[in-house]
């Protein structure tokens, strides 16, 4: 199938494209008006013929499924059947196929494709978006994972639902998604801001996926999610550096610019990488890595990674969406603390700086699932501690935890700047000094 082509292709199309084998269901028939609710004049004419045009009952068809040899439910929009619309009979397959996936105790997997609420069946159009909220509350609550993929148009209410409702949120390249629809955007409207391109760099979406990669993606976020891994090590150490002699030596290590980074660790952990991207509220911090790792031999982790830069707002509340989600579905979570510290510059303050590290500190602290942390370069105040897990956060021997940054610590006291080296020996913050004072496990 060519590129794009998924985000217009059928219903059932779609399902083939992601699916090994799909047995539809249907649910109980809903006696109605011939012109619905409102009595619309030739709306069911209209009906008839986009039955006529797609071979379909509805714009939604659902049913089970396997996914990479797992058992799943699926349900697609075929946007042939007017647009993808919501319509009452459209929120009854909705209901059904969400209520089928929490009573198998199985992944929902959704592909959609929609321009949004049905205006010829009105408000009772627009209340479907109740009904699929109420399922997903019920969803999240059953500790069943959703999946989605967004294709093109993915519009209105069907998006603001269905689609940005889902754990994991993968589209097709190009395809249309957003709020508004193509006719109802404000005059001059930027239409990058309206792609799967823009809502990936937004952090609304977690991955941009081609159509010819799409099987294997979702297999492995459905893998990933129903396979988590038993216990989590800390990561071995890349490099092999001997322990410093003091405090100052430990800061140069863990500021030098050849020091293994996070990458590399990763790299060595896991055997594949599933990203996930962004805070949800517009934001994205690339000097954190965040996703769901498949470790060798099987089993899989939540990873939270700095980079080695100042963490910003948009970080903290990824890691916290991450750990969270990890938490519901049992996945066990590693976190890679490396930052100076939390970005504190004016637009990180408006951003929420504070809210957002307590957001962090909190999803660490209420994790039901074991956490692990590795300590790998600079370990920068509260910024840095944020993403440690009390009593089980360990040291590579070339980094460093401080309460603040010796250089901030020697202006705080009033020094003179090279004093500083004196304040860092006085701060104890090598890995050794680290583990004597119980704040780390041990040094890897």
């Amino acid at each position: 199938m060519a590129e794009g082509a998924a985000g217009r292709s059928s219903a059932r199309e779609v399902v083939a494209l992601v699916t090994e084998t799909f047995t539809e269901h249907t649910p109980p028939a809903r006696s109605c008006a011939p012109d619905g609710p409102l009595g619309w004049e030739g709306y069911g004419a209209s009906l008839s013929r986009a039955a006529g045009r797609t071979g379909e009952a509805e714009s939604v068809v659902y049913g089970t499924a396997t996914v990479g040899g797992r058992p799943c439910v699926t349900l697609a929009f075929e946007f042939g059947f007017l647009g993808g619309s919501l319509g009452e009979r459209a929120g009854d397959r909705l209901e059904a196929a969400y209520r089928l996936a929490r009573e198998e105790r199985v992944p929902l997997v959704s592909l959609v494709a929609t321009g949004g609420s049905r205006m010829q069946e009105g408000m009772v159009a627009l209340t479907q978006l109740q009904r699929v909220a109420r399922e997903s509350v019920l969803l999240r609550e059953a500790g069943v994972p959703h999946v989605t993929v967004v294709r093109d148009p993915s519009t209105g209410g069907g998006w603001a639902t269905v689609g940005a409702g889902a754990d994991v949120i993968l589209a097709l390249p190009g395809a249309q998604i957003g709020f508004a629809g193509s006719r109802v955007r404000p005059p001059g409207a930027d239409p990058a801001a309206y792609t799967a391109e823009g809502q990936l760099a937004a952090g609304h979406v977690d991955a941009v996926v081609r159509p010819e990669e799409l099987r294997a993606a979702v297999a492995a976020w459905v893998a990933a999610l129903t396979g988590p891994a038993g216990e989590v090590p800390p990561p071995a150490a890349v490099s092999d550096a001997s322990l410093p002699a003091g405090g100052w030596e430990a800061v140069l290590r863990a500021r030098d610019p050849g020091r293994p980074r996070a990458e590399a660790y990763l790299d060595r952990y896991f055997e594949r990488r599933l990203p996930l991207t962004g805070d949800r509220c517009g934001g994205t911090d690339p000097g954190l890595l965040c996703g769901v790792g498949l470790r060798p031999g099987g089993g899989a982790v939540a990873y939270v990674a700095q980079c080695g830069t100042a963490t910003r707002p948009a970080g903290y509340r990824t890691a916290a969406r991450v750990i969270r989600l990890a938490d519901r579905f049992g996945i066990p979570v590693l976190t890679l603390v490396d930052t100076p510290g939390a970005a504190n510059d004016a637009e990180a303050e408006r951003a929420g700086a504070g809210a957002a590290i307590a957001e962090a500190f909190t999803a660490v602290a209420g994790a039901r699932v074991p956490v692990t942390t590795l300590l790998i370069g600079e370990g920068g105040s509260g910024g840095a501690l944020a993403l440690a897990a009390p009593g089980n956060t360990w040291a590579t021997r070339d980094s460093y935890f401080s309460v603040i940054a010796p250089e901030l610590a020697a202006a705080i006291l009033k020094r003179p700047p090279d004093q500083a080296p004196r304040t860092a020996e006085q701060l104890r913050l090598r890995p050794q000094d680290l583990v004597e004072l119980g704040v780390v496990r041990g040094i890897v």
